[in-house]
């Protein structure tokens, strides 16, 4: 299976399954000399694990995970970082239903049309799970965007059509569903703060194309917002422009219709996205499907399933976009024979 590496000079490869042993990622690109423990990485472990609460799967999981190379004494040594998570709370019989058949909403037919065969436990390497990895490494990331002082926070905003500002409203809307074997969509918001201007590239690999690929990678997602986003298709260019200013010697926008992109480069601004996730597919009433002799069939889902994603999702949005800054902001290093001569006469 190709597809599981991520990045260009700082680069995360993923492996393992829902229901295997465990699953890991291999960080390679890291620079030396990055202070880097096991806690840096379960701090953020910890906001993408159930919390057992309303809004959550009963999956119970500690999810720790163990540093297995790249760290010696408690720094990064410019070596591949490899990390592994053992997954302790898996029942595969509980898909035991699913064999054959086909989950709506789901990749288990295109797995069976492109492959032939597939991991029918959570649905193997397609599984929201694997985005744990996904966590290990972008809170390594994280940590080199906290030296250059660049913070990423991302959020729940909105549940349904109901603002996370009224939590008991969407507390109450989730159980609502949950009640009825449903299941509901969500928003996530991230904003982006500290990010030097002309940061991406002009052409193909702008930086909002990076960090859309990096966000429709996550499971769910179905769509994205950077600045105004759609809202710009309704606007006149008066309006979605954002002025430039100066300000305490430095440019500035009066507004940030943009998102902090202009033309694949970072202006400056903060960096706002607004992500959009589509309802969990994995829910108990009965739905119609098809299995693997082409019988029409009514399937019932069992297992222990998020009701929403986007509570447990905010931190996977977070290090998703932390790898594409990382990566983009080493990638710049390059841009300017001047700043090459100024790196490497200080030698």
């Amino acid at each position: 299976m190709a597809g599981s590496t991520f990045g260009t000079l700082f680069r995360i490869t993923t492996w393992g399954e829902s229901h295997g042993p465990a699953l890991g990622v291999v960080v390679d690109g890291c620079p030396a000399g990055i202070p880097l423990s096991e806690e840096d990485i379960n701090v953020y472990m910890e906001r993408r694990r159930p919390n057992g609460g309303n809004m959550s799967t009963a999956r119970n999981e500690a999810d720790r995970i163990e540093i297995l190379s790249g760290v010696f004494e408690g720094r990064t040594t410019g070596t591949p970082i490899s990390m592994m998570l053992r997954n302790t709370d898996q029942r595969s019989h509980d898909y035991s239903n699913i064999k054959d058949a086909y989950r709506p909403g789901h990749a288990d037919f295109g797995y069976d049309s492109k492959y032939g065969m597939r991991d029918y436990r959570g649905g193997g390497r397609s599984s929201a799970r694997e985005t744990a990895a996904r966590v290990a490494g972008g809170a390594v990331a994280m940590k080199l965007l906290s030296m250059l002082g660049i913070s990423v926070t991302a959020e729940l905003s909105a549940v349904g059509d109901i603002s996370a500002s009224e939590m008991e409203k969407c507390e109450d809307l989730v159980s609502s569903v949950r009640n009825e074997q449903d299941s509901i969509g969500s928003t996530v918001t991230c904003k982006v703060t500290g990010m030097p201007a002309g940061i991406g590239q002009p052409v193909f690999d702008k930086l909002d194309a990076d960090l859309a690929k990096a966000i429709f990678s996550i499971g769910a997602v179905k769509g994205l917002d950077i600045g105004a986003g759609h809202s710009a298709a309704v606007m006149r260019g008066s309006e979605n422009n954002d002025p430039f200013r100066v300000r305490d010697g430095k440019v500035v926008t009066t507004t940030n219709n943009a998102g902090g992109i202009l033309g694949g480069l970072s202006n400056g601004s903060d960096i706002d996205l607004t992500v959009y996730f589509k309802p969990t597919p994995s829910i108990a009433r009965p739905q119609q499907t098809v299995n693997k002799d082409h019988e029409e069939i009514d399937l019932e889902i069992r297992g222990r399933h998020d009701p929403v994603i986007g509570r447990r999702a905010a931190v996977v949005v977070e290090c998703m976009t932390a790898l594409v800054l990382v990566d983009a902001l080493l990638i710049n290093m390059s841009s300017r024979a001047d700043k090459i001569v100024d790196f490497y006469s200080c030698l």
